[in-house]
Parts: C-alpha cells; structure tokens; sequence
C-alpha cells in the first residue's frame, strides 16, 4: 500500500508498505477515502516542529476494510469518520469518556500512523457511522468541527452570548457553525486574507475583523466577549494577550491552538478581572453526546454549505506533495485541502 513519508521540512513522498492486519482485540482495518491536510501538519512541514516518523493525516473519513477479534459495532462495507486518537480504553479517563486525557495517548499521524495512506488502523472505540446524506468529503470535517464543539462545550458556552475567534484557519472557521448550533447571539473572528473572511461570514459570522484592526475594534467595544477561542496560538503570543484583552470580565479564554514556544501571559489581567484561561485538547464524550455525534449532526443538517465553504482544493493522494505546497500557501486562496486516497480522483478547481 502507498503511504506518506516526511524524511525532511518541506517534502512529503510516497512509499511502498505492508499492508497491516487488525489483530488485537476491538482493532479495525480503514479503508482511507479523504484525509484533509490540518494546520497543525504545516507546523512540521515549514519545520517548525519535528517531522513525524511515521505516516501523518488525522482528518479521516473512510469504510471499514476488515475487523479484528472482538469487533462488536462495526463490520466490512460501513462508511466511518475516525477520531485521530487511540486511547487505551481502560484508564479512568477514558472510562470517564475523556480519551483525549489517556496517559497512553496515541496521536493519529505523529504518533501512530494516520491518514495520508491507502489504510490506517485503529480501534472500533473511536469510528463513528457516518449518515448516508453525509458524502466522503465532508465526512472528513467530523474531526475539525469536533474540536470546536469540545472547546465550546469546556468553556460552556451559552445561548445568547458573544463568541470572539481568533484565526480564521480551519477549526477557527468552522467554530463558527458549533457557534450557531449552540445559539450564540453574536459571532466574530479574526480574519486575515479576504477569502477567509468571505467564507466565515458565509458561515455565519457576524463580523471578521482583520487582526491588524482588532486592537482598534476592542477598544470601541467596552462589553467584552464572554468567550473567546484562540486558534492562532502564534510564537509570540500576541493572540493570547488579545485574548485576554477581548474577553469580558469573568469570561473565558480557552486555548484551541498549538503552541510551539511558551507565551508570555498577562496573569494580572487575568487576576483582576477573574478570566477563566483553559486549555482544550482536541475532542471526547464526556457530556451527554460525543464532541464527533454533534459534528456529524451539524454536517448532516448543512455539510453541503459547510463543505462548499472550507474545502478549497482537491489532490489525489499521488499528488500530496502538491497538496501540501497550496495548504502551506494562503495566497493561492487555500483553506482546507483535501486527499483523495480511494474514492475516484477528484478534479482541482484550478
């Protein structure tokens, strides 16, 4: 089978490898159809974190291939969308429905092999069926919007209040859709290049705010955000002390992106006007429904327009070294680009 290998910043090539086989008891064997190319692969391959050593994607949709021993909810043929963890299953987090907490953490695509391959193995605890109205390319954006629905549900986010996101990649935009599901009466985002604010305010914000502005926009606003969610999570931290900034007294601040260096923070601030800052790692199940279960519903109800919105290019798998050349390259109007592994080559709308 063909899978991805990143033998240096900047380069991304396919080999040849076995083809693995689910034997431990609940693995599956995936089928990959799409995997979308996250912001957090661009860290590695502009070299500002270490390439991974085994096959990287974790944005996956696919159909089960084949069942391991002990395999109860799923079988041969179903379409799935793929959490991009693997958790023991047996801690008392994951026991708790927070796998994303397990010491034993496997990370799809920097820990464990993930996506950008003809297959991917994983466990059944982690596949969720995708609708029958839900196409393959849209099923891949289960796991991004799933980090949004976690970050608002850990911040708990209410009806009626005001949301600021910052970054307008990805997770930022389609944060604003997990906004809407949970009755947010105002929706602004920080957005840097003019297709991505066209596509958050197709979403459904209400404002996109060129960050250059934001200072500017925050000071007319005496209000405050009840909550805001930092996507951008850049070297210097100027998005978290924008953060702080942004978020009303006794609101929350929660960290959605991946630092790669230590910010400063302004503890005063966060001292004197009580701001809860909280960190979100990704998605889990710990309310009454999983983080993946809301995504899908949302994807069910408008995935077309959703998709029609993030999904800005299309490579077959044999061409991810182009894939990645336009993810990493926001001039060329990139937002979410996606591989097709085995559904039929799709055509690049340049």
């Amino acid at each position: 089978m063909r899978v991805t290998h990143c033998p240096r910043p900047g380069e991304v090539t396919l080999r040849e490898a076995a083809l693995p086989r689910p034997e431990r008891a609940g693995e599956v064997l995936l089928r990959v159809r799409r995997c979308g190319i996250c912001g957090s692969d661009l860290h590695w391959y502009t070299g500002e974190t270490p390439a991974p050593r085994v096959c990287p994607g974790h944005e996956i949709s696919a159909v089960v291939e084949a069942v391991g021993p002990a395999v109860r909810d799923v079988r041969e043929g179903d379409r799935v969308a793929v959490e991009g963890v693997r958790a023991c299953g047996q801690c008392s987090f994951c026991r708790e429905g927070r796998p994303q907490l397990c010491p034993k953490l496997a990370i799809l695509g920097l820990t464990a092999d993930g996506g950008f391959a003809d297959y991917v193995l994983t466990d059944e605890r982690h596949l969720y069926p995708v609708p029958p109205a839900i196409d393959d390319e849209t099923a891949q954006l289960a796991e991004p919007l799933a980090v949004g629905v976690h970050a608002l549900g850990l911040a708990g986010f209410e009806r009626d209040q005001r949301l600021l996101v910052l970054g307008a990649g990805t997770v930022g935009l389609l944060a604003v859709p997990a906004a809407r599901q949970a009755g947010a009466g105002q929706i602004a985002i920080s957005a840097r290049r003019p297709h991505q604010k066209t596509a958050a305010l197709a979403l459904g914000a209400h404002q996109a705010i060129d960050p250059s502005e934001l200072r500017n926009h925050l000071a007319r606003d005496a209000d405050g955000f009840d909550v805001v969610v930092d996507t951008v999570a850049d070297r210097g931290g100027t998005s978290l002390d924008d953060a702080l900034q942004a978020v009303r007294p006794g609101g929350t601040v929660i960290v959605v992106g991946v630092y790669t260096a230590r910010p400063p923070l302004d503890a005063l601030r966060l001292m004197t006007h009580e701001i809860r800052l909280l960190g979100s790692m990704c998605y889990g199940r710990a309310g009454g429904r999983a983080d993946f279960e809301i995504a899908l519903d949302i994807l069910e109800r408008e995935g077309d327009h959703v998709r029609g919105q993030i999904v800005t290019h299309r490579v077959p798998l044999g061409q991810i070294a182009e894939g990645f050349r336009l993810a990493a390259d926001k001039t060329t109007g990139s937002i979410k680009v996606s591989v097709a592994i085995s559904d039929p080559e799709p055509t690049d709308p340049e």
